[in-house]
C-alpha cells in the first residue's frame, strides 16, 4: 500500500500537446481502483460541525445536508469542510455547491 500512494505524478494533454509531469501529494487518487476505500479512510474524521446538519460520503465525493432551519450556519460547515479539505491535500468543487450558487461566497 505504502508503494501505490508514493511516488504518483501525472500530466494532461490538450489540443496535441502534453504537460510536464507534476507530483501527486493528495491522499486520494482520483480515478484509480483503491480511490474510494482510500477517501473512507481519510474522509473518517470529516465531522459536520453542528449536530443537526449531515455528512454523506460516498466514493470520492461528500454532501453536507444543512436543514434550512439552520441555513445561518451553513458558511461554518462550508469553513470545517474547506479546512479540512486543505488539511488533507484536497480541493473542493465549489461549482457543485448549491450554497456557492446562491451567492455564498466559495472558500477556496
Amino acid at each position: 500500500m505504502i508503494d501505490f500512494f508514493r511516488g504518483h505524478s501525472y500530466c494532461t494533454k490538450f489540443d496535441g500537446h502534453i504537460s510536464e509531469l507534476t507530483d501527486i501529494w493528495a491522499s486520494v487518487i482520483q480515478g484509480s481502483a483503491i480511490g474510494p476505500a482510500s477517501f473512507i479512510v481519510t474522509a473518517s474524521d470529516l465531522q459536520p460541525v453542528h449536530d443537526s446538519n449531515a455528512i454523506v460520503k460516498f466514493a470520492d465525493n461528500t454532501y453536507v445536508i444543512v436543514p434550512a432551519v439552520n441555513s445561518d450556519i451553513s458558511t461554518s460547515e462550508l469553513m470545517n469542510f474547506r479546512t479540512w479539505a486543505e488539511e488533507n491535500s484536497l480541493k473542493l468543487n465549489c461549482s457543485k455547491s448549491k450554497q456557492a450558487a446562491k451567492g455564498v461566497t466559495c472558500l477556496k
